[in-house]
């Protein structure tokens, strides 16, 4: 296992370290898979454009954009996170298991991104494929045109929930402030039941159960301008 100490490295070579030895896999060389990242201290841009089957385990909270950019690395901060974690990331997974700030998974692709706190505002805003497992609560405007996806909350969303989503599918297990633009209530079926209970699994929530769950979605409405309806937009 490699070990990265910030209170004695900078945060430029732990990334750059991390950089090398995914490089390292993708030519077919010997790479140190498992790494452990000591003391960030809130530091931002931890394990940012990791891209390689590396496991990092970042001991303590974290700054803006850790784990940005994601693509195949399984990431666990033992802490909180600040805004963006799991920006954009392709593939790939990311845990936190404290609290995270605004707009985590923002523009996420793929992968998977559990947090076992609660997230906060405009939680995978613009979501376009990721797949996010919040087991607390999540603020408002969560899954801001979200536009594929899934987001699951075991606790509440705020205000706005799903406000000018496209086709991102949401999954509320508590009570909903208010909907978005667009945003509507919607027919949990067999292949939803099964959905969730994968994304559920994957995300390591054994305590509750799918038919727990309402699903939102698009009402589809806004997806074409008419000017009769300029109000709602």
């Amino acid at each position: 296992m490699g070990c990265f100490d910030l209170q004695q490295n900078t945060l430029r070579d732990l990334n750059a370290e991390l950089h090398r030895q995914g490089d390292l896999l993708r030519d077919g060389g010997k790479a140190d898979t498992e790494w452990e990242v000591l003391n960030p201290r809130g530091s931002h841009a931890v394990a940012v454009g990791v891209d390689g089957p590396l496991q990092i385990t970042v001991c303590g909270s974290v700054g803006y954009y850790c784990g940005g950019m994601n693509q195949k690395g399984e990431i666990r901060i033992e802490g909180s996170a600040g805004p963006g974690v799991g920006e954009n990331m392709m593939s790939g997974s990311i845990r936190v298991t404290g609290d995270a700030s605004q707009y985590a998974g923002a523009t996420g692709r793929g992968g998977l991104l559990v947090i076992e706190g609660n997230a906060s505002s405009r939680c995978g805003i613009s979501s376009k494929g990721i797949n996010i497992v919040v087991r607390g609560n999540v603020g408002h405007m969560s899954a801001f045109m979200a536009q594929s996806g899934n987001l699951v909350v075991l606790g509440d969303a705020g205000d706005a929930l799903g406000d000018s989503i496209y086709e991102a599918r949401l999954f509320v297990r508590g009570q909903v402030k208010s909907l978005g633009a667009d945003c509507i209530k919607k027919e949990m079926r067999e292949e939803h039941l099964r959905l969730l209970s994968d994304l559920l699994k994957a995300a390591e929530v054994t305590d509750v159960r799918p038919e727990e769950f309402t699903r939102y979605g698009s009402a589809r409405e806004l997806y074409h301008f008419d000017v009769d309806r300029a109000d709602a937009y």
